[in-house]
C-alpha cells in the first residue's frame, strides 16, 4: 500500500523497533496525526487468546473517564413506563416492534448504539442479520440488555465503549481524539487497559497481550510497552 507524504513524514518519527512508554506514545501519536480533521486516536491490542474456544472470548464495556469525543446517537428498544425513561434519559430514539420494518426494509441505520429491555429480545433478534454483522447487535456482557435504561443511556453518552475480540484476536477500540490533551488520553488508555487486563480468560495459557500499538485514523502505529500488564 502507498502512503502520500505526510504519513510517509509522520512514519519517520515513529522507531517501529521501539516499544514506548504510554506518555511517550500518546505525545508520538498526536504528533504524527496530519489530517485536516479532527482524528480519532485508536487501540489495537492483539492477544494471545484464541476466540474459536468460548472460555477464551473476550468481551465487555467501559466507560472512559473523557469520553470518546464523539457524539454517540443510542436507540432504545422498550416498552411501557421504559419508553419514557429511556427518553428522559437522553436516548435518541425510542420504540418497539413497529421500528422493525423500518430497519428491516427500509435500511435505516442512524444509531450508533443499540439497547434493549430483556423483554425486548424476541423482537430485537429478528434483527440479527442486520445488527449482528454491524456489531450493532444488544448483549448484556455488554451491558445492552438491562431494564436499567438510565443507566445504559448515562454511560454511553458518557463515553462508554465496548471491547471485543475480531477473527483475528485482536482488540479495536477508540480512546480519543487528536485534540484531547495528553493527560486525558493518557487517562482514558489506562481505564481501558485495567478493564482489558481484568478481562484475562482464566482458560488462557501462556502470553495474554502480545502487543499493544495507539494510531490516528490516518496516522501510523506506535508500539507500546506491554511490560507493565
Amino acid at each position: 500500500m502507498k502512503h502520500g507524504k505526510k504519513y510517509s513524514d509522520a512514519a519517520k518519527l515513529v522507531d517501529r523497533t521501539v516499544q514506548y512508554d504510554t506518555a511517550e506514545a500518546i505525545a508520538l501519536v498526536k504528533k504524527t496525526a496530519t489530517a485536516k480533521f479532527d482524528e480519532t486516536v485508536e487501540v489495537h491490542i492483539r492477544t494471545g487468546c484464541d476466540g474459536r474456544h468460548a472460555e477464551q472470548q473476550i468481551r465487555g464495556a467501559v466507560v472512559l473517564p473523557n469520553g470518546t469525543g464523539k457524539t454517540v446517537r443510542v436507540l432504545v428498544f422498550a416498552k411501557g413506563d421504559k419508553l419514557s425513561e429511556a427518553e428522559a434519559a437522553g436516548a435518541d430514539y425510542v420504540g418497539g416492534e413497529e421500528l422493525i420494518p423500518k430497519i428491516q426494509n427500509d435500511g435505516w441505520l442512524d444509531f450508533d448504539v443499540v439497547v434493549a429491555t430483556p423483554d425486548m429480545m424476541g423482537v430485537v433478534g429478528r434483527l440479527g442479520k442486520v445488527l449482528g454483522p454491524k456489531g450493532l447487535m444488544p448483549n448484556p456482557k455488554a451491558g445492552t440488555v438491562t431494564m436499567d435504561v438510565t443507566k445504559a443511556v448515562n454511560d454511553i453518552k458518557a463515553g462508554k465503549i465496548e471491547y471485543r475480540l475480531d477473527k483475528a484476536n485482536i482488540i479495536h477500540v477508540p480512546v480519543g481524539k487528536v485534540s484531547f490533551d495528553e493527560t486525558k488520553l493518557q487517562e482514558n488508555f489506562d481505564a481501558l487497559m485495567e478493564a482489558i487486563v481484568k478481562a484475562k480468560p482464566a482458560a488462557l495459557k501462556g502470553q495474554y497481550l502480545r502487543s499493544i500499538t495507539l494510531a490516528t485514523t490516518m496516522g501510523p502505529g506506535v508500539k507500546v510497552s506491554t511490560a507493565k500488564y
